[in-house]
């Protein structure tokens, strides 16, 4: 894939049927046919599939959300199982869900699992009923958000964990498995100029969604973007590496100059098949 200058991810099918994008095959996918797809992207290269985080939605979310999240521990171990070099990516978690020391143990446990190849994509959190069913705190999400990442910096691959702040604080605990790479990669998602912000500040990279290539753009020209830093872009309409090889070429090449440093893949399919055959060619295209 080196003619393109970005890396090619995929937002992984069946997982989540999202209105609009998700195909009327996915319905009735099985994990097999997952899986499927999960060694073909690892076998071609691709950097990372991603698996988000919903417990339950509004039924008045349906037609803007969809419904379908499977959830992403189980089937990111799942998946770890059946492929060897693509990395896992959570796109994304919600902060407030969850303690940080459950974070760190349970995605630790994972990234143990799959040889240290976990990625944590997290998320403030925008459905308030969702907050409301579980008990956690709405209004203050923001601060909780920005606490908890720097208590995850701190606890992430690391047995005995300390962090003390404004909303969590531990130490004199043991974390055992934690992950077993260095420094785990933490990305946040979100569709606002805070999300970059937070980004920039507390995290590893950026994995926006509902922003245009301009935005996005224009966004990252307002900060001093480190080097090494991830910047996750989806084209905004699903590509067709088989019927329009050169416009899906030119797309690349266009999110790339906007900024992405990797390029999250949707495609026009309409079975399983053809979905895998729509991996094969895009590989073929970025490394043309």
């Amino acid at each position: 894939m080196s003619a393109v200058a970005a890396k090619l991810s995929i937002a992984t099918p069946v997982v989540t049927m999202l209105p609009g994008v998700s195909a009327d095959w996915e319905n009735h996918a099985s994990v097999e046919d997952l899986a499927q797809i999960a060694e073909a992207a690892d076998r071609l290269g691709y950097h990372h599939l991603t698996c988000s985080e919903h417990i339950a939605l509004p039924k008045a979310e349906k037609r803007r959300r969809g419904t379908r999240y499977w959830d992403p521990l189980a089937t990111l171990g799942y998946l770890a199982a059946r492929t060897r070099r693509i990395r896992l990516a959570t796109h994304v978690l919600v902060l407030g869900y969850h303690h940080p020391l459950e974070i760190a143990k349970r995605y630790g446990t994972l990234d143990t699992v799959s040889g240290g190849r976990l990625i944590l994509g997290m998320g403030v959190g925008s459905l308030e009923e969702e907050f409301h069913l579980i008990g956690a705190p709405f209004a203050d999400r923001g601060a909780r958000a920005d606490d908890a990442l720097r208590a995850l910096r701190s606890a992430l691959s690391v047995p005995e964990p300390a962090y003390h702040g404004e909303f969590y604080s531990f130490d004199g605990m043991v974390v055992d498995p934690c992950a077993v790479q260095s420094h785990v990669p933490i990305w946040v998602g979100g569709r606002t100029l805070r999300s970059l912000r937070r980004s920039v500040t507390l995290a590893d990279g950026w994995a926006p969604f509902n922003v245009s290539l301009r935005q996005a753009r224009e966004w990252l020209s307002r900060f001093e973007i480190r080097p090494g830093f991830e910047v996750v872009l989806t084209p905004a309409a699903p590509l067709d590496p088989i019927g329009e090889p050169q416009l899906t070429r030119d797309v690349l090449a266009e999110t790339a100059a906007h900024g992405a440093t990797t390029i999250c893949a949707t495609f026009i399919h309409s079975c399983l098949t053809h979905y895998l055959e729509n991996l094969q060619a895009l590989a073929e295209v970025a490394a043309s």
